[in-house]
């Protein structure tokens, strides 16, 4: 990557349909943890939340998880996340990482405690994808770069 890798606080992002999870993190420590869902509409959140949430935690940077097939390829939902990606960008000017979230969700339930059983795991697995990128951010895509596939 070109530009230096952003330290402090990141914000990661679980893009869905109908639910968006929301975790932060800290370059410093390592660590990500769960911050909260977001009701979307055809994976369109309320922005106003979205903007208090960037306001409230002034991050360095954003990632969002791409989802892919088990194989690598594009699933149905890859673009949608990558228009989101976008439009989070375009909103507030902050770097945007997209990160293969592939067993991002399985990884979620196998961290999941009893008590939020059959509740939704999206804030989880934000914080799953965000901690991956913590431990390998060389792994990351910064949106607006491109790759040789």
């Amino acid at each position: 990557m070109s530009e230096a890798m952003p330290v402090g606080t990141l914000l990661g992002f679980d893009y869905g349909l109908k639910r968006i999870g929301v975790a932060v993190g800290q370059t410093v420590t390592g660590t990500a943890n769960p911050l909260c869902i977001l009701s979307a509409r055809d994976g369109q959140p309320d922005w106003g939340k979205v903007a208090e949430i960037i306001t409230e935690w002034r991050p360095a940077a954003l990632v969002v998880g791409l989802p892919r097939h088990a194989d690598g390829s594009d699933s149905p939902i890859t673009a949608g996340a990558r228009r989101f990606a976008g439009r989070l960008q375009g909103r507030f000017g902050k770097t945007v990482y997209l990160l293969d979230e592939r067993l991002s969700s399985r990884a979620a339930a196998e961290v999941q405690s009893d008590g939020k059983r059959g509740q939704p795991l999206d804030d989880l697995a934000a914080a799953c994808i965000l901690q991956d990128w913590l431990l390998e951010p060389q792994a990351a895509q910064a949106l607006g770069e491109t790759t040789e596939e």
